[in-house]
């Protein structure tokens, strides 16, 4: 039944007992934010309402939650609280608005963030909260989150369980479920941040982790969302960066930084999972860019195939062809002590070979190119893979192998045909928008670099569980 604006109204008085008896509630101040930084009911936060509010806010409010709008006059509240009505909200403006409140008031700011960089160096000092169903929540989350949906958090049994001596972010895909969690803690007391831009902006966190030295030094290259690797390969300051990951511009500000020049970009095959920046890195540093000429690529560069070698500083690269997770796969020998691996060779696993739905075929590929080409390489060959997965544990804040270690693997000592056999019948999830990220990858649908975060959003699911 359509609710008139007479029954939307709520009298300051009504509002100050419903905040005592801790009815579930949320305080909408709408105000400007300067106004509202000088007073403000106690429990309530600065909210804006635009187009992007109705849009992917509004929707995830619970329909069970009493709200309140305040402003100054009421009138704004008030044809607000209508238009949230429409939504199924139930909604209620402040009668005579804000300077008609009698009650406690407070001052400050409300709806803090937290950059995912920053919160990327606090791990292990903060409580993740996040607030997606727990189906969503199954598919994947930050290590070390606990899940909380976001409509049991007006339940205060729920809100006890949130400890009040650690600082607390709020989670959600991309940010509009987790400030409706802040601003739901707000209300019980508690003190929050909200991960700016959500899972998908902390998927594009990247850290530099340097595993070699000298004379040639190796930078690893996190994505630490996702679980992507990269690395530059350095000799007498002139750089080669395999597999490059977005943003692009880490890697030109660490060669700034450390005073070398990337002189080639090279991919390993076409990424499944991720978008790949080497065309931007290449064209932003004037490098020479180098792609399999066994997968067929929609733009220019230079084709490169089993046997090439290509030089740098005092150094070279032999490439090798190793397809099985996609038919044009390479591998890169370094000085024949370090081999970048790209999707075949995991330090936990191996690559799957049914990204290309030719999962048979693709696997027999996979068997030869371990058995003949990877694992015959000297056992204390460095082994650096694109990817990691979740359980991995790192060595020195790094992940990389040996061929040694790599020759242990599960289902690395039984019969090819056996090894056919197992690998096929698995069936996983793949790479959620895999398909249009192989499209982008191929140069065949053009690069919006603001969809980056929501195409990559997720694991990256490139390897076999064979446990």
């Amino acid at each position: 039944m359509h609710q008139t604006i007479e029954n939307m109204e709520i009298s300051g008085d009504q509002l100050e007992q419903d905040l005592i008896q801790k009815i579930p509630i949320l305080l909408f101040d709408l105000r400007m934010k300067e106004d509202f930084e000088q007073a403000h009911v106690k429990g309530s936060v600065h909210a804006v309402c635009n187009a992007q509010t109705k849009e992917k806010i509004m929707t995830k409010i619970p329909k069970n939650i009493k709200i309140v709008l305040i402003s100054e006059p009421e009138d704004y509240a008030k044809e607000t609280a209508s238009m949230m009505k429409s939504f199924g909200l139930d909604a209620y403006f402040l009668d005579g608005g804000f300077s008609s409140w009698k009650g406690k008031v407070t001052k400050g700011q409300t709806g803090k963030i937290i950059l995912p960089d920053e919160l990327a160096q606090k791990l292990g000092t903060v409580f993740l909260l996040d607030v997606r169903e727990a189906k969503e929540f199954s598919e994947f989350q930050i290590p070390g989150s606990v899940n909380i949906p976001l409509g049991e958090l007006f339940n205060p049994n729920t809100i006890s369980n949130i400890p009040k001596d650690k600082q607390v972010v709020t989670i959600c895909p991309h940010g509009n479920r987790a400030m409706i969690a802040s601003f739901a803690l707000t209300r019980a007391g508690i003190d929050s941040q909200t991960l700016a831009g959500g899972l998908a902006g902390w998927n594009q966190v990247l850290k530099s982790v340097t595993i070699v030295k000298e004379p040639t030094k190796i930078i690893q290259i996190q994505k630490v969302g996702k679980g992507c690797l990269s690395h530059i390969v350095i000799s007498d300051n002139q750089a080669v960066v395999i597999d490059p990951l977005y943003p692009f511009e880490k890697y030109i500000d660490i060669s700034q930084q450390q005073g070398f020049q990337i002189t080639k970009v090279f991919d390993t095959h076409q990424h499944a999972d991720h978008v790949s920046s080497a065309r931007d890195l290449a064209k932003a540093t004037g490098a020479k860019l180098y792609l399999s000429k066994y997968e067929g690529y929609n733009y220019d560069a230079n084709f490169i195939g089993d046997a090439d070698e290509i030089s740098f500083g005092k150094t070279n690269l032999k490439v090798i062809h190793t397809p099985g997770h996609t038919p044009g796969s390479l591998s890169f020998l370094v000085e024949e002590k370090y081999v970048f691996t790209g999707d075949i060779l995991f330090v936990e696993s191996i690559g799957r070979p049914d990204l290309r739905d030719n999962a048979e075929e693709f696997t027999e590929d996979l068997y030869n190119t371990l058995h003949n080409k990877l694992l015959t390489l000297e056992d204390s060959t460095m082994v650096f893979p694109t990817h990691h997965g979740e359980d991995v544990k790192s060595i020195n804040d790094a992940f990389y192998s040996t061929i040694q270690k790599s020759q242990k693997l599960p289902w690395l000592d039984i019969s090819k045909q056996d090894f056919v056999n197992k690998v096929v019948a698995i069936t996983r999830p793949r790479p959620m928008n895999y398909r249009k990220i192989i499209t982008v990858n191929k140069g065949e649908l053009k690069l919006v670099q603001s969809e980056i975060p929501d195409l990559e959003i997720g694991p990256n699911r490139c390897a076999i569980d064979a446990s």
